[in-house]
């Protein structure tokens, strides 16, 4: 029978959840479980795909084609268990489900209501995750529910939280809570009484937390975690210490080295191997002790938000720790970018041009990728990315001055980037897709293949065929691949059924390191192995400042 812990949130957001899930959770599959991880959010949209980044961040996309929340990010570069539709789901997409079964009459005539039935299908939603009582199923499923205790809108999950234990019993189910200390430097000492108050308000709700992660920004003294203990009815050793760190890949030691896992395992009834956590160790140890530095520059439209590129940022990272080096990032807001303030890209040794949509900060992506081309400095675009790449090619190169995509200009003469139902096969046939007037879910999703050209340089980083995530509605328009094509743009990959450009880049003997990937890599990067392409354009990048050093010191 799958076990549940299920992880829950006091005083303030943003604690760190989903770290703390995933931390866990890698703990437990150190000592052989296999584990899973879900996460339930409050919000009433069905999914985030129609969220501002800088309201809640990235969407994280699923080999399935699931448009989820971030955390589920950390849950894959945690554990080996691959996430899908099913590890993520909203209010929205439990009363939308609720509503349907409603209209077909399922519950025969009776009166819709919270309880039971919104309950009851929180927790149908939950098993289908861990995939209860089915063959593989995992020993253990983590589940996060979002926002914080005392919010009105989390109540429903907290409430089937309480029955799933109840129903199951005590040994199969295990709560933490994690809570906020906060340190007063007027007082100069560490607070308690938040974490008092929102343990005492889990208890209100029928759930008493078996172990209480309290955030801080230094490690909880033996004094405080003995109060916090007192006035919160949870035993000493379960009062567990997460102070802030450099790294979050220290956090599992932390956790561990604290008895998390034990008390988790014996709550849970679980006989298991020791926690083995030297490949963390080792992780960590790469982190902290890099042989150089690197300078990025990440043009991007959603700069104030650094979570709005949460998978970037570590996929970035785990190519620099392939790389022995440390990957520092500055975040360039492309509105600021222009044709005479480009030249500040110069002193970075790679640029990369992220995803995003809608037209404002265009221009200064377009800016950037033709700097980039230009000065042969290192070059990545991601969705987006490739696509002003694309552009940029077209205006600069191939002689289309007025060059596009139709997100930004609908008339544009010269539409190199648009929507498939937007241009015409050669026989005057229109290539459609299924639309509708709604944004959410039309957009290409998921996990896809495509042939690779040999003889690229993407052939050197995938071999034959790449299959990556995407999350994109605009294609590069088949009608102009001919013509960026003679004019030296190299077309490296197709998909496998549409035939549509997944990968443009520039001969290596034109540019050193130059490409523009319609997907997105950053998804499938881990900090054991890092990502294929992304260790390769750091590669070019720590090479461009080698080179950089050599000329500087031959001009000496």
């Amino acid at each position: 029978m799958t076990k549940f812990v299920f992880v829950t949130g006091g005083v303030v957001s943003s604690l760190g959840k989903g770290i703390a899930s995933a931390s866990l959770a890698a703990i437990l599959e150190s000592r052989g479980l296999k584990v899973t991880l879900i996460k339930l959010d409050p919000y009433i949209n069905v999914d985030p795909g129609t969220m501002s980044p800088f309201q809640h961040g990235e969407v994280f996309v699923t080999d399935d084609g699931a448009e989820t929340d971030l955390d589920l990010g950390h849950y894959e570069r945690f554990v080996t268990t691959r996430m899908g539709k099913v590890n993520n789901f909203t209010t929205g997409k439990i009363y939308q489900a609720v509503l349907e079964k409603e209209r077909r009459g399922d519950y025969l005539g009776k009166t819709v209501q919270v309880i039971p039935h919104i309950t009851n299908e929180i927790q149908e939603f939950i098993k289908r995750g861990a995939r209860f009582g089915e063959p593989g199923a995992a020993d253990v499923a983590i589940v996060e529910i979002g926002g914080t205790v005392g919010d009105i809108e989390s109540l429903p999950f907290l409430e089937a939280a309480r029955q799933m234990s109840l129903r199951m019993g005590a040994n199969n189910t295990a709560f933490l809570h994690l809570s906020y200390v906060p340190w007063i430097a007027a007082a100069g000492e560490l607070k308690t009484k938040p974490t008092q108050h929102t343990a005492k308000e889990l208890r209100a709700i029928g759930i008493s937390a078996d172990a209480l992660l309290c955030r801080a920004d230094r490690k909880i003294p033996e004094d405080e975690r003995a109060k916090i203990s007192l006035f919160t009815n949870v035993p000493e050793w379960g009062v567990i210490s997460m102070w802030d760190v450099d790294t979050i890949y220290k956090v599992p030691r932390m956790l561990h080295e604290q008895g998390l896992d034990g008390l988790i395992c014996d709550k849970l009834r679980l006989n298991t191997p020791p926690a083995n956590l030297r490949r963390w160790d080792d992780l960590v140890y790469e982190t902290e002790h890099p042989r150089s530095e690197i300078n990025l520059a990440m043009v991007g439209k959603y700069v104030d938000l650094s979570d709005s590129y949460k998978s970037l940022n570590e996929a970035l990272r785990h190519a620099g720790m392939k790389n022995h080096v440390r990957v520092k990032i500055d975040y360039v807001d492309s509105e600021t970018i222009s044709p005479d303030s480009v030249s500040q890209l110069a002193k970075f040794d790679a640029v990369l041009v992220p995803g995003g949509f809608g037209k404002r900060g265009i221009e200064g992506k377009i800016a950037a990728a033709r700097f980039a081309r230009e000065n042969k400095i290192p070059y990545l675009g991601i969705c987006l990315g490739m696509q002003v790449a694309t552009i940029e090619y077209a205006r600069h190169v191939a002689g289309l001055k007025d060059a596009n995509s139709t997100e930004f200009e609908p008339a544009s003469p010269n539409p190199v980037i648009a929507l498939i139902t937007e241009w015409e096969d050669a026989d005057g046939t229109i290539k459609t897709r299924s639309e509708n007037s709604d944004l959410g879910g039309t957009m290409r999703l998921g996990a896809q293949s495509s042939d690779v050209a040999k003889g690229t340089l993407a052939h050197k980083i995938y071999g034959d065929v790449v299959t990556e995530r995407h999350r994109h509605r605009y294609e590069a328009n088949v009608n102009y691949l001919d013509k960026l094509r003679n004019a030296g743009l190299v077309i490296s990959a197709l998909t496998q059924r549409e035939h549509l450009t997944e990968i443009v880049e520039l001969p290596q003997d034109v540019h050193p390191w130059f490409m523009g990937v319609q997907f997105h890599p950053e998804f499938k990067s881990t900090p054991w192995d890092g990502h294929p392409l992304f260790n390769s354009f750091i590669k070019a990048a720590v090479d461009h400042q080698a080179a950089g050093k050599t000329s500087l010191k031959a001009v000496a």
